[in-house]
């Protein structure tokens, strides 16, 4: 989020993180991980509580059904893989709230695994701010522009970022929404064996167009849109054995689609897309309170 700052920033947005640590742990943290915007703590976890969002597992896995099977399972998925402390009694489910300046929440993005946060550019990309940056691939292809881009150039195991595919259809020209029957409405489909989970897609609006000769009618895009592909970095112990010593890793899809004008319909077409990310750790040690 440090890194994002300007960015946030610069969309209008303000930032804070809350947690239910002391103001002191909050304080070292900041000296030791250069944190310029406010963090808050929560004492007693009563805002955390108020929002619903205190993760009771943790009381589960400190009480005394703690060897059952099943809390054992909710524990490593949604606390720690290392097992609980009594010190982790009152945190919270990790997520994003995004609140408008009458303090009403327009949006929130909270993932299940304990390990998983969506970044902050796919949050932003998500509610249809960022821009394409410089590196973007940009490619002609036939009937269509192309620009595509990830949300973040370097992730970490567990982080929840975005693949964008930003389309303009050429004039004249429009491309198969999903509904379509009996063309190829556009998709864009990752290659199997990589290592990350692949989220369903949110497809933005389309709109119908009239094809009058065949008196059809379909779900098109003709206007420049832009497709958001979530995907999660594997995070679990053994994906971050299998990245570890690795510096990138690279992704690789396809982009399907049909194009059509109002006389004809070309073949379909597919595009290969490739995105290279940076990879950094995880960091998970706390910081250090001069007593």
């Amino acid at each position: 989020m440090q890194n994002k700052l300007a960015e946030i920033q610069g969309q209008g947005y303000g930032l804070a993180a809350i947690s239910y640590d002391s103001t002191e742990v909050l304080a070292a943290f900041s000296r030791q991980r250069g944190i310029t915007f406010p963090l808050l703590s929560d004492a007693g976890s009563a805002t955390i509580q108020r929002y619903g969002l205190l993760n009771t597992v943790v009381d589960e896995a400190l009480g005394p059904n703690k060897d059952d099977a099943a809390v054992k399972s909710d524990t490593r998925k949604y606390v720690s893989g290392g097992g609980v402390r009594p010190m982790m009694a009152g945190i919270a489910f990790p997520g994003t709230i995004v609140i408008d300046r009458s303090g009403r929440v327009t949006a929130r993005y909270f993932e299940e695994s304990y390990v998983e946060r969506s970044t902050v550019s796919s949050v932003l990309v998500r509610a249809g701010a960022g821009k394409a940056p410089m590196s973007a691939t940009k490619i002609a292809a036939p009937h269509l522009e192309l620009v595509t881009y990830p949300s973040d150039g370097e992730v970490a195991p567990g982080n929840r970022f975005s693949l964008v595919a930003e389309i303009t259809p050429g004039r004249g020209i429009h491309v198969y929404a999903p509904g379509a029957t009996g063309y190829r409405a556009i998709t864009l489909t990752l290659a199997p064996g990589q290592p990350i989970r692949v989220l369903p897609m949110r497809y933005p609006a389309s709109e119908v167009y009239s094809f009058k000769p065949l008196n059809e009618k379909v779900p098109v895009f003709q206007k420049p849109f832009r497709l958001v592909q979530e995907v999660v970095l594997e995070g679990t112990r053994e994906a971050q054995v299998a990245l570890r010593g690795k510096d990138s890793v690279t992704l690789t899809g396809t982009l399907q689609y049909q194009a059509c004008d109002d006389k004809q319909c070309f073949n379909p077409a597919s595009l290969p897309l490739t995105w290279r990310l940076s990879l950094r750790p995880l960091v998970v040690e706390r910081p250090s309170v001069a007593k």
